[in-house]
């Protein structure tokens, strides 16, 4: 008797498990959305399609402003001095050729470097031509071009008539690898060396290449380039280094390094309008998925209307009902973005090595998840209308 008695004290003391009961509100969100299945289904289908559109069509805006400052973030400066009414990095033209001298005797200016874009033509090992944009930096620059080289190196590029281009290009130039030749504006030229996902926003090949073999190939003269970069000392004003600079070289625009990639990004993204195609395009998937929820929220809510008058005539009020129809919007959009976002890194994974840069980030991924709900919980509106306007009489004339 005293083991029995100290066993019953024993088994007194141990901590019952409470699970928490699941809220009603929920068993009714959760029981309304999956009755109907093939409605369900529909419902998500129209959740992943603009998911998926939206997540696509931002990664490929965010994937665009990267390729567009891909150069200009690659070899970054403190000021940029460029020819007067440049419209963005690949617009290029060449300074008159007095411009670094000048650059350096300002004070505060600590370095100056020149770099060569010239639109030029490529002649295929086989026939046929292409047009490419040639860039060539100085090797002994901390930030010479090209980087992320995968096969051959940067400084093979210092001997004569040698070039260096991406891999996504190889079709479109018609070489395969190292040590092929072909010609740049009829003069011949050896690829030495091959880099990986540096694509450009338009459909010209980025060919890189030394400064000095970048003025041969473009005819430029000995002094001349295309941009100076401009490095200031640790002491240096910006604004007064830009403003002396700009006083000596009447005939040129003084740029920092976020005007100079705004710029380039606005022309190509607004002023030639690619970017209202991607946001439009985006915008188009989000009334998709308003439409086809807000469609089978009120076709759910009407084909229980008969349940919800009897929720209101047991006395339930307008605001629970409201609570469950928000709460089946919130569990349509958490199992939408779920599988919409499953399948949209799959197709950004799918596209790393092409020309189509799509790129997805953790402040675009929680943004998506936000418009996500709030779309569902928005397209519930119609729904909530017509629960807030049920007669609880309805259920006695049944």
């Amino acid at each position: 008797m005293p083991a029995a008695a100290s066993a019953q004290r024993t088994a007194s003391k141990r901590p019952r498990s409470r699970r928490r009961p699941v809220p009603m509100v929920m068993k009714l969100a959760y029981r309304n959305l999956f009755h109907d299945r093939m409605s369900f289904f529909v419902t998500i289908v129209g959740i992943v399609f603009s998911v998926v559109l939206v997540a696509v069509q931002s990664g490929i805006y965010l994937g665009s402003q990267k390729k567009i400052s891909a150069i200009i973030d690659a070899a970054p400066a403190d000021l940029w001095v460029i020819p007067l009414g440049t419209k963005s990095y690949d617009d290029p033209s060449f300074l008159s050729g007095r411009e670094r001298h000048m650059v350096l005797s300002t004070p505060g200016v600590e370095s100056s470097e020149d770099m060569v874009v010239s639109f030029s033509s490529w002649r295929k090992p086989q026939g046929g031509r292409n047009t490419i944009l040639l860039i060539g930096t100085a090797g002994d620059s901390p930030k010479a071009l090209p980087w992320n080289i995968v096969q051959g190196s940067r400084a093979a590029l210092e001997a004569p008539g040698t070039v260096a281009i991406d891999q996504s290009y190889f079709n479109d130039l018609g070489v395969n690898g190292l040590g092929q030749h072909a010609e740049i504006n009829g003069a011949s030229v050896e690829l030495v060396a091959i880099t990986k996902r540096i694509r450009s926003f338009t459909t010209l090949p980025f060919v890189f290449t030394s400064i000095e073999e970048a003025r041969r190939l473009s005819g430029a003269e000995q002094d001349q380039a295309s941009y100076q970069r401009v490095m200031l000392t640790a002491d240096a004003d910006i604004e007064a280094v830009r403003s002396a600079i700009e006083q000596r070289l009447p005939d040129t625009e003084v740029l920092t390094q976020d005007e100079f990639r705004k710029r380039s990004q606005n022309y190509w993204l607004f002023q030639t309008g690619a970017g209202a195609a991607l946001i439009a395009g985006a915008l188009l998937g989000l009334i998709v998925g308003i439409v086809i929820v807000a469609q089978t929220l009120y076709s759910s809510t009407k084909d229980h209307i008969n349940e919800f008058a009897t929720l209101r005539a047991l006395g339930a009020g307008a605001g629970y009902i409201v609570k469950v129809i928000l709460m089946q919007a919130v569990l349509s959009g958490l199992i939408g973005y779920a599988l919409g976002m499953i399948l949209a890194l799959a197709a950004i994974r799918g596209a790393q090595d092409t020309k189509l840069t799509i790129i997805m980030t953790p402040e675009l991924a929680g943004g998506l998840f936000a418009v996500t709900v709030g779309m569902c919980i928005f397209a519930a509106i119609s729904a909530i209308i017509k629960v807030v306007r049920i007669d609880p009489a309805v259920v006695f004339s049944r």
